[in-house]
């Protein structure tokens, strides 16, 4: 990850209530409300780990090779696309939605590149805390699973988003 973020510590870390409900609110077609429940997100509090980026700061390059998974609380996200011909916008993303669901399933280079818009705070699930979440609490890591694949399905669905599976 190319991000320099501000990271909070994990003993007295700040509860996950803040993430539970933007994704409640999250209204958008390819939302986790649908699917997670609170008490499912509150029982993964323990692989998840809480940052912040700035206006600006970039969280997934085009290209880079990372597993890493993201959930925003708060703030907007800019995706978009850098070819020959120059940049092209694919979507924002705000609180709520989830972004590098692509790299996370296949190890491939990411197909496009993450902006924060503003600041934001998001949190964090690498494949190994993903491995570990699998192993302690199988039910949780299938509906996160289950829930991914089914946003990958509907952005796959749709032609402006498909190239923003990250």
């Amino acid at each position: 990850m190319n991000a320099i973020f501000t990271q909070s510590s994990a003993p007295g870390a700040p509860g996950i209530k803040g993430l539970i409900e933007a994704v409640a609110l999250n209204s958008a077609d390819d939302s986790l409300g649908k699917i997670m429940t609170p008490l499912q997100w509150e029982a993964m509090l323990p692989f998840l780990l809480p940052f912040s980026l700035g206006q600006g700061q970039m969280l997934i390059a085009q290209g880079s090779l990372d597993q890493t998974l993201y959930f925003l609380e708060s703030g907007s996200l800019s995706v978009h696309y850098e070819d020959e011909s120059g940049r092209v916008h694919l979507a924002i993303l705000n609180a709520g939605s989830v972004v590098g669901e692509g790299g996370f399933f296949a190890h491939t280079p990411r197909n496009a590149t993450v902006q924060a818009v503003g600041d934001c705070k998001l949190w964090n699930l690498t494949h190994s805390r993903f491995a570990d979440l699998s192993q302690k609490l199988p039910r949780v890591a299938l509906a996160l699973a289950m829930a991914l694949g089914a946003i990958v399905s509907k952005r796959m669905m749709d032609r402006r988003k498909r190239i923003a599976v990250t």
